[in-house]
């Protein structure tokens, strides 16, 4: 499928679940079976909720009882880009206009300090390609972040293949779903 197709079909799909709570638990659960834990800055997105996105605020919650720092994204509208904040107790978080929520000041990182993104996407493939909303926030990010490991968070498994990937399109590491872990090899 193109991923303009896989946009509507899962986005649908998405809107259609009840259980996105007892999801994303075990999407954060399935976090800890894998050997991504002896880093210390990880990237991590707020749900946008209205769009049920996976609660990332679990892994949140994970990666701060592991005494490890949370790095949150912040859109940078005008350039299209994604700008990184340090979460301390003092970072005031709100929400913009799209619904995300996001710092509004804070300790900002550089992209080379981030060892580990968790990716927020709509759907992805047997090979680590991913669909999101089709702004292309997260690729540019991604492609400045060349030592991170990918994580993507995805409540569905993957399809056989996203049939338009580019040269702009970073791959993932990993996806996590409710029931497994995949990990992608180059």
């Amino acid at each position: 499928m193109f991923k303009g197709d896989l946009r509507k079909v899962y986005k649908l799909k998405r809107s259609s679940l009840t259980n996105t709570e007892t999801l994303s638990l075990e999407i954060a659960n399935k976090t800890l079976e894998i050997d991504i834990w002896n880093f210390q800055n990880y990237h991590v997105f707020f749900p946008i909720e209205k769009h049920k996105e996976v609660d990332s605020k679990l892994i949140i919650q994970i990666v701060q009882g592991k005494d490890k720092n949370v790095i949150l994204p912040k859109l940078n509208l005008e350039s299209k880009t994604i700008d990184s904040f340090l979460l301390t107790d003092s970072t005031l978080i709100k929400t913009n206009h799209l619904g995300i929520s996001e710092p509004f000041n804070g300790i900002q990182i550089n992209n080379n300090q981030i060892d580990l993104v968790f990716v927020p996407l709509l759907a992805f493939d047997n090979f680590g390609h991913r669909v999101g909303y089709g702004g292309g926030y997260y690729d540019k990010f991604l492609s400045k972040c060349p030592r991170a490991i990918k994580v993507g968070l995805s409540y569905f498994d993957p399809i056989n293949k996203i049939e338009d990937i580019n040269s702009k399109d970073i791959k993932l590491d990993y996806c996590i779903t409710p029931n497994k872990v995949y990990k992608f090899s180059e």
